[in-house]
């Protein structure tokens, strides 16, 4: 049987830290590789370079993740591995909006931008986040 508050606190960790780790990989690459950051024009290839990594960063922290949660079910299923995985996904497509799009910062994109020119790595992403917790079951 799901255990939502576990859930929600393993999916926030990983969400957390899923942002940390392409952050910093952003930041790694301007000042180790001295690619160009963002300015006015673009988000910089330093950030650009790291599109392509954004998915693999997803699938192995969401399936550990996804692992870590499980595994406290008493009978997890395949069925409560999808149910996570919609749950998660569908948070992520939500929190998204808001957190990336609606409420400006430095690295904040259009909805074109995160929507559209973002493709296909948002949509590897969320399909990736879908499959943590059933990726995650394999392992229990």
């Amino acid at each position: 049987m799901q255990n939502f508050g576990m859930s929600m606190l393993w999916f926030w960790l990983c969400y957390a830290i899923v942002t940390l780790v392409g952050v910093l990989h952003s930041v790694f690459n301007i000042y180790v590789l001295h690619m160009k950051p963002m300015d006015d024009k673009s988000m910089g290839e330093g950030y650009e370079k790291t599109k392509p990594w954004h998915p693999l960063y997803n699938i192995i922290l969401f399936s550990l993740f996804g692992y870590l949660y499980m595994r406290e079910l008493t009978e997890p299923t395949v069925n409560e591995a999808v149910v996570t995985g919609l749950l998660w996904s569908g948070i992520c497509i939500v929190f998204d909006v808001f957190g990336w799009v609606i409420v400006k910062h430095p690295w904040s994109l259009s909805f074109k931008g995160f929507y559209v020119d973002y493709q296909p790595w948002i949509t590897l992403i969320y399909i990736a986040i879908f499959l943590g917790p059933i990726v995650g079951l394999l392992f229990c």
